[in-house]
């Protein structure tokens, strides 16, 4: 199995994709087309992330969730808050 290495840009970069698939899903929230709570498949169908990555951003904190019965559900408006806390600014010489 071949082995990759991953760099701090690739992570930021993988970052930055995943607060804009984030983005585009709190928008689609705001025109009516998405519903309060997400389960974990319409969060990782929405983000095309993996079970994997999905459980990484809950145990690290990164995504708020509530647990009801066995059903895991995300609040978009945590979301938002997520995106907003995460937001990046680049300004001319960046």
């Amino acid at each position: 199995m071949p082995t990759s290495i991953i760099t701090t840009d690739d992570l930021r970069e993988f970052k930055m994709e995943l607060l804009d698939d984030i983005k585009q899903l709190l928008t689609r929230e705001a025109s009516g087309k998405l519903k309060k709570y997400l389960k974990s498949s319409e969060v990782m169908d929405l983000l095309q992330v993996s079970p994997g990555t999905l459980q990484n951003l809950r145990i690290n904190g990164t995504l708020p969730y509530t647990k009801v019965g066995g059903i895991i559900y995300y609040d978009t408006e945590e979301i938002q808050k997520v995106m907003d806390a995460n937001r990046v600014h680049h300004g001319l010489n960046s």
